[in-house]
């Protein structure tokens, strides 16, 4: 069973209901929206809407950085955008930014903080995407900590 704590700040957050194996419940994470119970300080998951991330590209962008500044020193961590990628290139959103600056500033961003961005499409794609990179990341912790159960036990 994976236990995702979801930020209680987290607005219109992911419930993973249709995933029979999450139990999801709401807490403070100190960076991004979700996370793995027990590993907080080492993965995290950003999501975003469209809106959002262009925001954050203009005028939150100092705390966005921030915010990104934080998840380069964890273990796992990435940014899923509730959107695709061809709707920045073609301009399909709100805002004053151009298709070519939001590009070149979300690749900028990814270089900068090695930090994936995970263009989902839509939310419910956001959503799997962000289980199955919890589920992947708790069952390598899982494998390193029963790596390190049997050398102790040697």
């Amino acid at each position: 069973m994976l236990r995702i704590i979801r930020d209680s700040r987290e607005q219109a957050g992911y419930t993973f209901a249709n995933f029979p194996d999450v139990e999801a419940t709401t807490g403070t994470l100190a960076t991004g929206d979700y996370t793995l119970a027990g590993f907080a300080d080492r993965l995290a998951i950003e999501r975003k809407e469209l809106s959002d991330l262009l925001a954050c590209l203009t005028t939150d962008r100092d705390r966005f950085i921030r915010e990104l500044e934080r998840l380069r020193g964890y273990e796992a961590a990435a940014v899923v955008v509730e959107a695709r990628y061809t709707d920045i290139l073609a301009g399909r959103y709100r805002s004053r930014m151009k298709p070519e600056a939001a590009e070149q500033s979300i690749i900028s961003l990814m270089a900068n903080f090695r930090l994936p961005f995970f263009f989902a499409g839509d939310r419910q794609t956001g959503e799997r995407f962000t289980r199955d990179f919890i589920r992947h990341y708790h069952r390598h912790a899982v494998e390193r900590y029963k790596a390190l159960a049997d050398e102790i036990g040697k």
